[in-house]
């Protein structure tokens, strides 16, 4: 007999179990109990290493290890609390990689649409990329404790954020556009993303992520029987990645430039022929931003380099002007908003802004906060898994992974034997690997 200690969420208990070992040694003994009870091979039990999971994407590690000392009988150090999360998030991609859609309605909707994009966050100086890193140590600081304004330029590792989802197509008109954007009162009811999965990656390039995005859309989609959309903000390599890999796999990918995006260019211009507070620069963005919709950004993009010329401005006053009108021509392809709208495809990028605000923004930039790359990896998967609505059945996965990996291998036919009754002849068992 052996005991053995666990921390679980109703404090430490002793687990008494029979161990067996090979005549003469030579091999680790086995407990089969700890295999039928799946017991980890460290002391933090699993129902602990899941409330560890959970907290750990919604706060800082001192309220990780504040919030599990109130509601179980466990004491989790912070570094070990760090440790756990990472451990529990050890077969994210595994998880994804092996779902399946059983059943159509599971992902209904007649667009397939991806959307990615990136945010920062601040690394310590051993998780950056070599380049920002070289740079970083070559910046001199005003403290020697704390950043000040400007000063987080090259502590910044870049996350691939990404979100797939389905949805019914949703017909407009640029006048309905217009309107929501205007805040009109009664908008129309919109069809809800089916099955919205977000997730972000600080370790992966940004081709790994969009690959990722691609290989979600093909299992809900494995036919190609949806239409396949992109909303993305202009980011060039974003763009190379989404046809390449679109020809890669065979798919019909119409990508559509985030009209939020083309609006904030349209303002920066109006700052050019109209004060700020003036409700003519107000009613010019209205004005461009229709015909814009209506298929029309490149005679827009003309209109305002010819205003700018007539008011003979100096580049450095028109310099937004130009901008703004540069912009629409370079991704004209990417803006045939009335063919879009007429097929009912998006052409906002708020899924992917909020993935941004909330998986990354909200938990990775804490005040003071500088991840390693591990850590924020992990941070970022068990987010990922809350706000996909995915934690339980990856949960349950993977347990599954865990009693496979450290109990069944040990077993012939990976199947421990069964706890012998009270009573009973214990089994036989038969060394099978050492």
């Amino acid at each position: 007999k052996s005991t053995r200690r666990l921390a679980s969420i109703f404090g430490v208990v002793l687990v008494t179990r029979l161990l067996y070992s090979p005549r003469g040694g030579g091999a680790a003994a086995l407990a089969p109990m700890d295999a039928s009870l799946n017991l980890p091979g460290e002391s933090y039990s699993h129902g602990v290493r899941q409330r560890v999971a959970r907290l750990a994407g919604r706060g800082a590690y001192d309220f990780v290890v504040e919030e599990v000392g109130k509601t179980t009988g466990a004491r989790v150090p912070k570094r070990q609390a760090e440790e756990l999360a990472v451990q529990a998030a050890a077969d994210f991609d595994d998880f994804y990689a092996e779902r399946t859609w059983s059943e159509p309605e599971d992902v209904s909707g007649g667009l397939v649409v991806l959307t990615v994009d990136g945010k920062g966050i601040v690394m310590r100086k051993d998780a950056l990329r070599s380049q920002t890193r070289k740079a970083a140590e070559k910046e001199a600081h005003k403290l020697k404790r704390r950043l000040t304004r400007g000063e987080k330029r090259n502590r910044k590792r870049m996350a691939t954020v990404a979100s797939v989802y389905t949805i019914e197509p949703n017909i407009r008109t640029p006048e309905m556009i217009l309107g929501g954007l205007q805040g009109a009162d009664k908008a129309p009811k919109r069809p809800k993303p089916v099955k919205k999965r977000v997730w972000a990656s600080v370790s992966k390039t940004p081709q790994a992520v969009i690959n990722e995005a691609f290989a979600e859309g093909l299992r809900r989609d494995p036919e190609h029987k949806k239409r396949w959309v992109a909303v993305v903000d202009g980011n060039k390599t974003q763009l190379t990645l989404l046809r390449k890999l679109a020809t890669r796999y065979g798919v019909e990918l119409t990508i559509v430039l985030d009209v939020i995006h083309v609006t904030e260019y349209l303002w920066k211009a109006a700052r050019v022929f109209h004060a700020e507070a003036d409700p003519k620069g107000e009613a010019w963005v209205d004005e461009r931003l229709m015909r814009i919709l209506e298929g029309k950004s490149s005679r827009v993009a003309g209109g305002i380099r010819r205003s700018a010329t007539k008011r003979k401005l100096d580049a450095p006053t028109r310099q937004a002007a130009d901008k703004a009108a540069n912009y629409l021509l370079k991704y004209r392809d990417y803006l045939h908003y009335d063919e879009y709208l007429a097929a009912g495809l998006p052409i906002a990028s708020g899924v992917i802004e909020g993935a941004c605000r909330h998986l990354v923004k909200g938990r990775m930039d804490v005040t003071g906060a500088r991840w390693s790359l591990n850590g924020a990896e992990a941070v970022l998967r068990l987010r990922a898994l809350q706000a996909s609505g995915d934690f339980d059945d990856y949960w349950r996965f993977h347990l599954d992974r865990e009693k496979a990996s450290n109990h069944e291998f040990h077993y012939a036919e990976n199947t421990p034997p069964p706890i012998p009754r009270p009573g009973a002849c214990p089994p036989v068992l038969r060394l099978v690997k050492s």
